[in-house]
């Protein structure tokens, strides 16, 4: 434990974290030392959390092997010195890095479920885990039987889809092996192998002669000018898996004119485009996009079936 600290002290460990080590004891000290210093520091939150507070019992928990239902059973534990010289360089990293939480715990939550992160994938935060939640109702007229998520990255969204329907084959693609390396892992530790398989394609590339009856993507989708200004904690996210062009529809429109070749007759697509949700409609202003709205926030997330893909293939074709 001493080596760790005198470690510690040779990184550059400033004052205020040496004096920390030395004068903060219990668990509620150092999540009110961790959100003061990350309020200073004027961290961006949104992958998780939202405020500082919540950041800090969040990598504070991790820290200390504390599940999230026994944050009032510790809350004045103490903690020994090799457990708050631990915390002290996470926070260090936390602002220095502008890492977000889960990329310093390699672990993210979506649709109640626990996924390993790296950076290598986005960190699970999308909405689509309210639909999930919700077995996707009212728009599915029956469970499907097979499942792609497109651009899977860490695999949340089709391991979530897997577990809502159990009976469901679902195929996980994405361009990026490294990414499938993370997906595959979460396959494992959820044991679904038998169920869920990955595909290394660029869109549909991969995927000649597939067809499913759910087809669930949350592609790249931030157009030129919003990824110049993303905050710092989202530029150590792989890029790949954000830009999209100009307007952020670069992927999309290759997904509109390609997907309805890989949608049963009865399938439904559904795909998230956050902000680019005005670009899109700007750009196909004759498409009848349904826009799916979230109990819990979030939005940019369209809706069609087979049917309206058939009704507007010329127009995606162009």
């Amino acid at each position: 434990m001493q080596v760790e600290w005198r470690l510690l002290r040779g990184a550059g460990m400033s004052e205020i974290y040496e004096a920390a080590v030395d004068e903060l004891f219990s668990f509620v000290d150092w999540v009110r030392f961790a959100s003061s210093r990350f309020t200073e520091a004027q961290l961006f939150f949104g992958h998780g959390t939202d405020n500082p507070w919540d950041d800090a019992v969040q990598l504070t928990l991790w820290a200390l092997h504390t599940p999230f239902d026994r944050l009032g059973q510790v809350a004045h534990a103490r903690l020994t010195r090799s457990e708050r010289a631990h915390l002290a360089s996470l926070i260090q990293r936390r602002i220095n890095e502008r890492l977000p939480v889960p990329y310093l715990t390699g672990e993210a939550f979506f649709a109640g479920l626990k996924f390993f992160v790296s950076r290598d994938v986005l960190i699970p935060r999308s909405p689509l885990g309210e639909l999930i939640e919700n077995y996707f109702d009212p728009w599915l007229t029956q469970p499907p039987s097979r499942i792609l998520d497109l651009c899977t990255g860490s695999g949340c969204i089709g391991i979530a889809c897997a577990f809502a329907f159990e009976e469901a084959e679902v195929v996980l693609s994405d361009i990026c092996p490294q990414a499938l390396a993370v997906a595959q892992r979460n396959i494992e530790f959820h044991k679904l192998a038998e169920r869920i398989t990955c595909r290394e394609s660029d869109l549909f590339g991969g995927l000649a002669g597939e067809v499913f009856d759910l087809i669930v993507s949350n592609p790249p989708y931030v157009d030129a000018l919003d990824m110049a200004n993303l905050p710092a904690e989202y530029q150590v996210e792989p890029a790949l898996a954000l830009a999209s062009g100009a307007d952020g529809l670069n992927f999309t429109r290759r997904l509109l004119r390609e997907a309805r070749q890989h949608l049963s007759d009865v399938g439904v697509l559904i795909v998230e485009v956050g902000n680019s949700w005005v670009a899109l409609e700007e750009t196909f202003p004759e498409v009848s996009f349904t826009w799916l709205e979230f109990a819990r926030g979030g939005g940019g997330v369209f809706l069609l079936t087979a049917a309206q893909l058939d009704d507007y293939a010329a127009v995606f074709a162009e």
